[in-house]
């Protein structure tokens, strides 16, 4: 892949520079610089392209427009030829989407005795899940400790982290590793057999556990296997478009769509756990994004239509090291890694002008601001774009270090030509991860009698910014709960006659607050019919 004549020039600045750098001391930012950074450059702090809802149980909060548009839209269920008398399968627990929080819940279900039916848009596996790239955190060396990850993540989140779910989420930390290592995930491991860890942006330890970084497809290649080794009944291209709840207002099931057949059928459930994963697809702010084809926020639309509230939708993470070029992999993610061993942001001048191991969300706007107020940045054929000096890990670790932590890296890049040992590469934020979602308690339940949900359709949990590698872990520790959850509550609960009146009650408050919105929602697929503006 041929680079400009100005990508050239500037390159050629970054190669000046490196040595230079390589012994640079970075000073991280201030609390107060921090929050005005935030503030000036953070696409979440944008004055513009949000909405206030005028409907459901967030009626008067602010979130993207994209958001606001599939929460708001018409039930899809209005238009289409079903009645509750067609229910093709039943279950003790229905879980929607099969990524790595839907996965470890059917699992954990199965082995609590329950029938499970998995029932997710696209197939097994497909999911924001297996592109994670970095690692997983958890506290299990002896100069860490849950306490510690939890301030961390505390901070991280800018102190809005709702504490019981947080306090779940670390102190099942080192269990989550053991479980999926006894499931055959082949984490990084000296010689000795201890596992090799990391620091990632915010972390004050290193207890970033990968496989090599590719850890998210690891996981999920295990997953996906265990999945299919208990039994558990797989719908694939089978998405949810509505709860179907009984009469006195407990979760039932849910209506799928059929994409080979292009018809809707029911499932009837005792219990039911929605983890549909993120919103990346709806391209907030016209934004790149590093997620799956399928994230398109349709867990948060099927909750919130039941009534069920969200809670920091507004919150939005935009990894800072998305790919800006080549073309082929605009918004593809550049692993944080590739940071915490060492590789510097680098201006076009070959100036580094941050700490790389600042937080997501510090990092993110600090690109920002260098490209458009500072007008530091390269134009990327996309817009403005920043170097990620990746030579520099091979110069400080020794050289080989990127062919054994960042083998997929490398072959991303070398496709087009690009060897990441020896160029730097230019990035840019790309939409990563929905921070806010679906409101749960520690036991992974909603407000709705037998409802549960897990993974990135969750919020809380992160506050309203997530550190590297608690993702990884949030779908694992609150999918494991939610499975086990809902497989005893299902023991004992009794459907009364199956219901979706609450699709005629959404769209009747539609009308009396005069949306005009007639999207069909869930959304399902991104459309790119026509071209979508560019970021910059």
């Amino acid at each position: 892949m041929k680079y400009t004549e100005e990508m050239l020039a500037s390159q050629a600045c970054v190669d000046a520079t490196r040595n230079e750098r390589l012994y640079a001391e970075l000073r991280r930012y201030t609390a107060q610089e921090k929050q005005e950074l935030l503030r000036n450059y953070h696409p979440d702090y944008s004055h513009k392209d949000f909405s206030i809802l005028m409907v459901g149980p967030n009626k008067g909060d602010k979130v993207p427009s994209e958001l606001a548009a599939v929460l708001e839209g018409k039930s899809r269920l209005l238009s289409a030829d079903f009645d509750l008398s067609h229910i093709e399968h039943d279950a003790d627990v229905l879980i929607i989407g099969g990524g790595g929080a839907g996965a470890a819940a059917a699992i954990e279900a199965r082995q609590h005795g329950a029938s499970v039916l998995l029932a997710t848009k696209l197939r097994l596996g497909d999911a924001n899940t297996g592109m994670a790239e970095g690692g997983i955190q958890a506290a299990d060396k002896e100069n860490d400790s849950p306490a510690i990850h939890y301030l961390d993540a505390l901070g991280g989140g800018h102190f809005k982290n709702v504490p019981e779910l947080l306090k779940c989420l670390v102190m099942q930390g080192p269990a989550a590793i053991q479980w999926l290592g006894g499931l055959g995930v082949m984490f990084d491991k000296y010689d000795d057999g201890t596992m090799v860890t990391t620091h990632g942006g915010g972390t004050s330890r290193k207890r970033m556990h990968a496989c090599g970084d590719y850890t998210g497809a690891e996981i999920m290649r295990v997953l996906r296997d265990e999945v299919r080794d208990e039994g558990v009944e797989v719908l694939e291209y089978s998405p949810a478009v509505e709860l179907i709840l009984d009469e006195e207002g407990k979760a039932a099931g849910a209506v799928l769509y059929d994409f080979d057949t292009q018809e809707y059928h029911g499932v009837r459930a005792k219990s039911v756990i929605i983890a549909t994963g993120g919103a990346g697809r709806l391209h907030y702010q016209g934004f790149p994004t590093s997620n799956h084809y399928g994230s398109t926020a349709d867990g948060l639309v099927l909750a919130y239509r039941a009534g069920v509230p969200l809670v920091y939708a507004d919150a939005i993470q935009y990894h800072p090291t998305g790919a800006a070029y080549p073309p082929q992999i605009y918004g593809a993610l550049v692993t944080e890694k590739v940071r915490s061993l060492g590789a510097m942001l680098v201006n076009k001048d070959g100036e580094a002008f941050l700490h790389p191991l600042e937080t997501r969300d510090v990092v993110a706007a600090s690109i920002i601001r260098e490209c458009l107020a500072r007008h530091k940045g390269v134009h990327a054929l996309h817009g403005p774009a920043l170097w990620l000096d990746t030579p520099m890990v091979d110069m400080i670790h020794g050289e080989g270090t990127m062919e054994r932590r960042l083998p997929a890296m490398i072959h991303m890049y070398e496709r087009f030509g690009i060897d990441i040992r020896k160029q730097p590469i230019l990035v840019y934020p790309t939409l990563h991860y929905q921070n806010g979602g679906i409101c749960i308690d520690e036991r992974s339940a909603t407000k709705i009698p037998g409802l549960y949900a897990a993974g990135e359709d969750v919020g809380g949990i992160h506050g309203t910014n997530r550190l590297m590698g608690n993702s990884l872990l949030d779908i694992i520790v609150f999918g494991r709960i939610a499975g086990r959850e809902a497989a005893a509550y299902s023991r004992t609960a009794s459907l009364g006659a199956l219901t979706v009146a609450h699709v005629q009650r959404f769209e009747e408050e539609r009308e009396a607050a005069h949306v005009k919105n007639g999207t069909p929602s869930p959304k399902l697929l991104p459309n790119y019919t026509h071209n979508r503006g560019t970021r910059g």
